[in-house]
């Protein structure tokens, strides 16, 4: 559809959460509270990596990129939505936005990356162990993480050339707490042709083929440990995957809500609330996990502490 009269938008603005003051204070106090613990959390597990020796190990070093990037994935959204929580208008230039919907998309897929590293890691670790110093050798988990971030980087310029292509005259307000492409789409009011084939492909050829490498790997893992004979060995073997098991069930189960379940009107409110989960919960969450229910960290934070 042509707009011979369409004046293109200069800033978009962002529907939030709710009108009203003090459940604006509320959410202030809780996303804040969030985000400080995604930062303590995530540069945690960061220095602890890089202070333990005995964190110097392909699982680590995959963690230490993953807790990165969840600081970045954070940081990226977070911060904004507590300042509009705060405002009466909530504005981000078109510029911002176009920077937004790049740093996120950028991001979310190197996180997938790192999680089907760490789980071909796993995979090699308990399937064929004695090969595991010679194929995770440090330059091959260079490389893995470095494929990641490139991946990554194509996904978010890809992202950005879709969104750069896209005019928006009728409306500019954006209903949710920050600029993602598939909102944009939805709300552009041009030819949305290309910006749904770069969409689709990046969904397609990426995202999927990350997940099938994850997948593969634990349908491997699984008949490996089926076929230990003693408990304690299938025990001892499992537990080496759960940390990663559970952080790839957060990331990806909030990735289905945010994105793969229909939306309608009266299912906007929840929609948002799942966006929160993906966006500000998940990167909460994965120091916690590997701190929690990961013996090596555990002992290591104890290490560190004592030395200290």
């Amino acid at each position: 559809m042509t707009h011979t009269n369409c004046t293109q938008v200069t800033e978009f603005s962002l529907a939030g959460f709710t009108e009203d003051p003090v459940t604006q204070v509320n959410l202030f106090l809780l996303f804040l509270l969030t985000y400080l613990v995604t930062i303590l959390g995530n540069l945690g597990i960061i220095i602890l990596i890089r202070a333990s020796p005995h964190l110097h190990s392909p699982m680590y070093y995959f963690l230490g990129n993953l807790a990165f990037v969840d600081l970045c994935s954070s940081t990226i959204v977070t911060p904004k939505m507590l300042v509009d929580l705060m405002s009466e208008k909530n504005n981000i230039a078109y510029a911002g936005c176009l920077a937004q919907v790049f740093l996120f998309d950028f991001f979310g897929m190197t996180e997938c990356f790192l999680l089907a590293s760490m789980a071909y890691d796993r995979y090699v670790a308990i399937c064929h162990p004695l090969l595991h110093p010679t194929v995770m050798s440090p330059k091959c988990c260079f490389q893995l993480v470095t494929g990641s971030y490139l991946v990554g980087l194509t996904n978010g310029v890809g992202q950005t050339i879709s969104m750069s292509t896209l005019s928006f005259c009728s409306s500019s307000t954006i209903d949710l707490f920050y600029c993602d492409i598939s909102p944009l789409i939805s709300l552009s009011t041009s030819n949305t042709t290309l910006s749904h084939i770069i969409l689709t492909t990046a969904a397609s050829l990426f995202g999927v083929s990350s997940i099938l490498v994850i997948l593969l790997s634990y349908v491997a893992i699984i008949v490996t440990i089926l076929s230990i004979n003693s408990a304690e060995g299938k025990h001892k073997a499992f537990s080496t995957c759960t940390s990663h098991l559970t952080t790839v069930s957060v990331f990806y189960g909030a990735s289905f809500f945010m994105y793969l379940l229909p939306s309608s009107d009266s299912s906007r409110g929840a929609d948002k609330w799942a966006v929160v989960l993906y966006t500000v919960v998940t990167p909460m969450l994965n120091p916690l996990i590997y701190s929690l229910r990961n013996k090596e960290v555990k002992e290591a934070l104890r290490s560190l502490l004592k030395i200290k």
